[in-house]
């Protein structure tokens, strides 16, 4: 990487400043106390010389600028300025709206800034990457069983898009050992860590070895966020939590190493609002992102579960993307629960009048809340919110009626469960009823999730054939640039 120990110079004043145009080429303005004390005093020449993605200005007896001169009326001190307007001499920073000022001895460095650098790098590999028709690097970043992991490659294979799953991170080691068993996205290439995400992101080895990739699909715990855990907690700042409400810092220096093209978050609903999702999608905006964000629901691209799921898609500045053009799939009105109900003699040990929980109900209704069982019939076109905690048959998890004693109702098997959200069922093979709906229960919907992978996926090819060869031309206007002997610093400068 092009670091500041890179730099052609000594250090002693770093800033940020607007890069303006005039007549459609960039002009670069500099002036005060700055200047002088780097030794560009008023009447001296220097040269502009390309240096990696930026420019040197270098103090020379017989250079090709001057520095002026302003006198200030209120004191009368002398100012130094520096007005550049050469196009050819400034080539390594057109399209720049701010650019990086680097103030040493006798020499400034000036080149885009670190934000610009990044997303320069990411979508050039990007770029190459589909040009040579190699596979796309993806992370997934608290993982859970690797359910939108599954979804989202689903979804970009669909596509067109090859990818593979580059890193794999989940704080539970059960969850990642069933992953490792059943879930084909991880293999001998793929780096499992079963680190803190808040851990993971500041651990310098293990981030060097990761290196960077070009999708990220997070999905930060929901405990805070979430009405049970608030209401549990007695709160209504979800980062109140005090073990998973500070993610939010870890993922975003997580993001900022991984500098991936395509970033892909999904939480419950209330997330979208909190401070944490604030945080996120502003400093996402100072990376040279733009998030798009939608509530999807599983009915509405074909699951039977009526999940609604808060999820956020961040793209490289200059790439597009819309919910709005999102193709969801028809509702079906012949499906129903009974297409994924298991068979009779599976379940018929699991039959149950409930006494306790309709007494409760009562007892409930009585005091005037509204915790009401929800039962379906094989016959309904739909089912409630089938959760991590369903095994334990809460009153307000959901229950199947029998097909012909309405008074005996039974919990929804995980096989059941797994098919409601449309997730493969060898993701949770050989799994005991507690721990698969776990697995399941902070899941996503599939239909929802695979088809937010395909979206992406025809954005990344349609954006790859019309703006990427707008990029492609600029990089190599950057290129030519580039001394002999630096073009080194092209591929990796940040």
């Amino acid at each position: 990487m092009h670091r500041f120990k890179d730099f052609p110079m000594s250090m002693h004043t770093v800033t940020t400043r607007k890069l303006s145009e005039r007549d459609g080429s960039p002009r670069l303005w500099l002036e005060g106390k700055r200047l002088l004390n780097s030794g560009f005093e008023p009447g001296h020449q220097f040269v502009v010389e390309p240096y990696g993605l930026g420019v040197v200005l270098k103090l020379q007896v017989q250079g090709t600028n001057k520095v002026s001169r302003r006198e200030r009326k209120k004191d009368g001190r002398i100012d130094s300025i520096i007005d550049v307007r050469d196009s050819t001499a400034l080539a390594p920073l057109m399209g720049c709206k701010a650019i990086r000022v680097v103030f040493g001895e006798r020499q400034v460095f000036v080149s885009p800034m670190a934000s610009e650098l990044r997303l320069i790098r990411r979508v050039k590999r990007l770029m190459e990457r589909l040009k040579a028709g190699k596979s796309l690097a993806t992370a997934g970043v608290a993982s859970g069983g690797g359910v939108l992991d599954h979804a989202l490659h689903a979804g970009l294979r669909k596509a067109g898009i090859k990818a593979h799953l580059h890193a794999f991170n989940e704080i539970r080691e059960d969850l990642t050992e069933q992953a490792l068993e059943h879930n084909e996205l991880l293999n001998d290439s793929t780096i499992v860590l079963n680190l803190p995400l808040q851990e993971l992101a500041f651990d310098e080895m293990v981030m060097d070895r990761i290196g960077e990739v070009d999708v990220v699909c997070m999905g930060l715990p929901c405990s805070g966020a979430s009405k049970a855990g608030r209401a549990k907690r007695r709160t209504d700042m979800p980062e109140a939590h005090p073990e998973v409400g500070h993610l939010v810092a870890g993922a975003v220096a997580l993001l900022a190493k991984l500098n991936a093209s395509v970033c892909i978050f999904e939480n419950v609903i209330p997330w979208g609002n909190s401070a944490s999702a604030c945080i996120l999608r502003q400093q996402l905006r100072d990376m040279a992102y733009e998030t798009h964000e939608r509530v999807l629901s599983g009915p509405e691209f074909g699951d039977l579960e009526a999940r609604e799921r808060f999820y956020m898609v961040a793209v490289s500045r200059g790439m597009d993307f819309d919910f709005d053009a999102m193709a969801s799939k028809p509702a079906c009105s012949s499906r129903t629960l009974a297409d994924v109900l298991e068979p009779e003699e599976v379940v018929k040990d699991r039959w149950s009048t409930m006494d306790g929980l309709k007494a409760k109900q009562e007892r409930d209704k009585e005091a005037g809340k509204n915790f009401m069982m929800r039962v379906f019939k094989a016959e309904d076109t739909f089912i409630g919110g089938l959760t991590k905690g369903m095994t334990k048959n809460r009153s307000t998890d959901p229950k199947i009626q029998h097909p012909t004693n309405p008074e005996l109702l039974r919990v929804p098997t995980a096989i059941e469960h797994a098919a409601c959200k449309g997730i493969p069922k060898h993701l949770i093979e050989g799994l005991p009823q507690t721990k698969a709906n776990e697995l399941l229960g902070q899941s996503v919907t599939y239909g929802a999730a695979s088809s937010l992978g395909e979206h992406a996926g025809r954005e990344i090819l349609r954006w790859a054939n019309s703006f990427g060869h707008c990029v492609k031309t600029a990089l190599q206007q950057l290129r030519k640039t580039v001394p002999v002997g630096q073009s080194e610093l092209f591929s990796a400068a940040a």
